[in-house]
């Protein structure tokens, strides 16, 4: 019984820290020699998570991930310099 009620909590405690809306800012736009590129940015701790959602077709999803990553990184800094 006790070990049932702790593999519920800890089920818990693991897909409450997944819930990625509730960290989602408003989708930014990126202009790149490419094209448009929008990213979807998560609060400053969470830059790892920033990724494209729309993307020039010449570009990959990496590559459009990674202008996404670096723009997180960006307001992170100014975030940090405040």
């Amino acid at each position: 019984m006790i070990r049932t009620g702790l593999v519920v909590l800890g089920a818990a405690v693991v897909l409450s820290g997944c819930v990625r809306s509730s960290y989602e800012s408003t989708p930014v736009e990126v202009n790149t020699a490419k094209g448009k590129v929008t990213c979807q940015l998560y609060t400053p701790e969470r830059v790892q998570w920033d990724e494209a959602i729309a993307k020039p077709e010449s570009m990959s999803k990496r590559e459009a991930d990674r202008i996404c990553i670096n723009k997180g990184a960006e307001q992170l800094k100014a975030y940090r310099a405040r």
